[in-house]
């Protein structure tokens, strides 16, 4: 697909041919890419041969991103301009399910994602080669990363009352299912009495609705339509669950991409910060920008909040650490937090130690 080159405008007026969608292509699409760019083991080779060769100053730089319908800092910085004045530009692959981005990006099919941190962790642990640049989303008590639904007429009220019962999420290995399996625990739930299965977000609340799950836990923007469902309720957000520790959903790139682009991850990190920032001091306006981008009723859409400045701290990346090794899906010492994110392209984390 070729680049997009967006005119200069002013941050808070984005004219509205910005605001049409990129076309959406199959997951066939990745199927290609797979065929064409790197395999896992042109990843690894490219990783063995040290850092690649970085271009002239001035080319051109376009990074492989998916198109997918959510609440996305890559989108909203395109639409604002933040990408104006810089050699670097998303190229928009195709929509991608999440369970698939960061296989992805670890093999360099894409060269950004964004996806929740156990991820990440798990596949620097199998080996991928990839890396957290920026903090991305967080939890906040009136803007929480997920959301919790029933129906009203399930009589489901209390943690225990989950076991026998079928819970939708977006993803295994991901924040929603460990995050919920530490809390339930905590209840004394026996989870291994509990179904649980992958619904996109976006099919999260219909699906819950029809009686095909007992328990969707919603991830914003599609969370707000599930608050507006006359037939369900809301038991609890994260925020309820974690205090919002778990909710840093970050920005991670491909390490090759890193090695041979510094320039461009600057860019890149640069624009996700201030668009973060953005939409943290411009809630409503970033709420109708997404609306219009994923064809939803302005009152369904949730909003988002993002770390300021986008730097990553380590408690967030501990955390998960700490939970992964509990469910012995990783072996203590094999990831160290340090592996795991790197400040060095953020603009802003000179102003904040990591560890804070």
């Amino acid at each position: 697909m070729p680049n997009q080159t967006t005119p200069s405008h002013p941050t808070r007026t984005v004219p509205s041919r910005r605001l049409a969608l990129k076309t959406l292509a199959s997951l066939t699409t990745i199927g290609g890419l797979a065929l064409a760019g790197c395999s896992r083991e042109d990843s690894k080779a490219a990783a063995a041969t040290g850092p690649a060769v970085v271009k002239k100053t001035g080319d051109k730089v376009a990074f492989k991103y998916p198109n997918n319908p959510s609440f996305d800092l890559i989108y909203l910085a395109d639409e604002l301009g933040y990408f104006e004045g810089t050699n670097t530009r998303p190229e928009y692959v195709g929509k991608i399910a999440a369970p698939q981005i960061i296989p992805l990006v670890g093999t360099g099919e894409i060269d950004f994602g964004s996806r929740m941190v156990p991820l990440v962790i798990s596949a620097i642990a199998s080996g991928a080669d990839l890396k957290v640049v920026a903090a991305g989303g967080k939890t906040l008590q009136e803007a929480p990363h997920m959301k919790y639904f029933v129906r009203k007429d399930s009589g489901i009220r209390q943690p225990k009352d989950l076991e026998g019962k079928t819970i939708g999420f977006n993803s295994f290995g991901a924040c929603a299912e460990f995050v919920t399996k530490k809390y339930l625990r905590q209840h004394d739930v026996d989870v291994t009495k509990i179904n649980f299965v992958v619904i996109p977000d976006e099919q999260a609340e219909q699906t819950l609705v029809t009686g095909n799950t007992d328990l969707a836990i919603i991830h914003a923007p599609f969370s707000g339509r599930a608050d507006n469902a006359a037939s369900l309720v809301r038991l609890w957000s994260d925020f309820d669950l974690d205090g919002g520790l778990g909710g840093m959903a970050p920005y991670s790139a491909h390490g090759q991409f890193i090695r041979q682009h510094p320039e461009a991850m600057r860019d890149v990190v640069a624009a996700l910060a201030k668009a973060g920032n953005w939409v943290n001091a411009n809630t409503e306006e970033a709420r109708k920008l997404v609306a219009k981008r994923i064809n939803m009723e302005l009152k369904n859409v949730d909003r988002y909040a993002y770390v300021d400045d986008l730097v990553v701290t380590e408690p967030p990346i501990q955390y998960y650490i700490d939970i992964l090794q509990s469910e012995g899906k990783l072996a203590a010492g094999k990831v160290a937090v340090k592996d795991v994110y790197t400040n060095e392209f953020n603009p802003f984390a000179q102003q904040r130690p990591a560890k804070s």
